[in-house]
C-alpha cells in the first residue's frame, strides 16, 4: 500500500511533463501572442526572450513540486528546506554572473532561474531515490504509473483550475496595464504589485501546503477534531504573517519600490497603491490556507 505513493509520484510527474510541453509551446510564441493582444512591441519582444530562457526551468519546477508533495505527505520537511536554501545561495551568484559578466544581459536572469530549479529538482530526486527512509514508499521506476494517469487527472484538474484562475486574475491585470496610456509605467507598477503579492503569498503557500497535508492526514486517520485544530492554528499564523508584511509595506513602500525601479515617478505612484495592495495581501493570506484545506477535503 505504501508503495503506491511512489507510483502516484511517477504518474504525477508524467502529467506535469505533458502539461509543461504544452505550456512551453505557448511560452515560445509569447511575442506574437502578446502582439495579437495589442501589447507594446518592445515589451512583447523583451518578455518573449525572457520566457524562452525560462522554458527549461518549467520542467524542473513541475517535477520538483511533485516531489515536494511526496515528501510533505510523509511529514518530511527539513530536507526540502535545505535543498531550497542551497540552490538559492548558488542562484544569487549564477544570476549576478550571467547578467553582469556575460553578453546575455537580462536574459541571464531566467537562465539562472532555470539552472537553480534543476539543481533543486535533481537534489530532491536523488534524496528520494537514495534515502532509506523511503524504501517502503519508493520502489523504483515502474510502468505501472502509466495506469494511474487518468486517475490522477481527475483530482489534479479541479485543483489546477482553482490555482490557475487565481494566478491568471493577476496576470490579466498586466495585460490590461499594457493597453493603458504610458504603458511602460503602468506595466511596471502592476508588475511590482503582482510580484509583491507573490512574495507575500509564498508565506501563505507554505502554510497552505502544511495545512493541506496535515488536514488530509488527520481526516484519513479519523481525527476530525485534530484537523479542525490544525486548520485554526494555520489560519492564525497566516493572518499574523500577513499583518507583518502589511506593516513592512506600509512603512517601507518607498524602499521596496526602489528594489524594482529607480524612477521617482514609479515610487510615488506605488505609494498610492500600497493601501489597496495591503488589503489584497491580508485577504489572500486567509484564502490561501482555506484553499489548501479545501483541496485536502476534496481529495478525501
Amino acid at each position: 500500500m505504501y508503495r503506491m505513493l511512489g507510483i502516484y509520484l511517477q504518474s504525477s510527474c508524467i502529467i506535469s511533463i505533458i502539461f509543461c510541453i504544452s505550456v512551453s509551446v505557448i511560452w515560445f510564441y509569447t511575442e506574437p501572442i502578446l502582439l495579437l493582444l495589442q501589447q507594446d512591441a518592445q515589451i512583447s519582444m523583451t518578455a518573449a526572450l525572457y520566457m524562452k530562457y525560462l522554458i527549461p526551468g518549467l520542467f524542473a519546477y513541475g517535477i520538483m513540486q511533485n516531489i515536494l508533495r511526496f515528501l510533505q505527505t510523509q511529514s518530511v520537511v527539513i530536507p526540502p528546506v535545505v535543498f531550497s536554501l542551497v540552490p538559492l545561495c548558488i542562484h544569487i551568484g549564477i544570476a549576478y554572473a550571467l547578467v553582469h559578466y556575460t553578453a546575455l544581459g537580462y536574459k541571464g536572469a531566467p537562465l539562472a532561474a532555470s539552472i537553480s530549479l534543476w539543481i533543486s529538482a535533481l537534489m530532491l530526486a536523488i534524496y528520494v531515490i537514495r534515502a532509506k527512509k523511503f524504501e517502503h514508499t519508493w520502489g523504483g521506476f515502474s510502468f505501472e504509473s502509466f495506469h494511474y494517469i487518468l486517475h490522477d487527472l481527475k483530482l489534479a484538474l479541479p485543483s489546477a483550475a482553482m490555482v490557475c484562475l487565481e494566478y491568471w486574475a493577476f496576470e490579466i491585470l498586466v495585460f490590461l496595464a499594457g493597453l493603458m496610456p504610458s504603458s511602460e509605467i503602468s506595466v511596471s507598477l502592476i508588475a511590482i504589485c503582482v510580484n509583491t503579492e507573490a512574495v507575500a503569498y509564498m508565506l501563505t503557500y507554505g502554510l497552505s501546503a502544511a495545512a493541506s497535508t496535515r488536514v488530509s492526514n488527520e481526516l484519513g486517520a479519523g481525527n476530525p477534531d485534530r484537523a479542525k485544530n490544525a486548520l485554526a492554528v494555520t489560519l492564525k499564523l497566516s493572518v499574523l504573517l500577513a499583518l507583518l508584511v502589511v506593516l513592512a509595506l506600509t512603512f517601507g513602500h518607498n524602499i521596496w519600490a526602489g528594489f524594482f525601479s529607480s524612477s521617482p515617478t514609479i515610487a510615488k505612484e506605488f505609494s498610492t497603491m500600497a493601501p489597496f495592495l495591503s488589503i489584497s495581501i491580508t485577504l489572500d493570506s486567509v484564502q490561501g490556507v482555506l484553499s489548501g484545506s479545501k483541496q485536502a477535503l476534496f481529495c478525501r
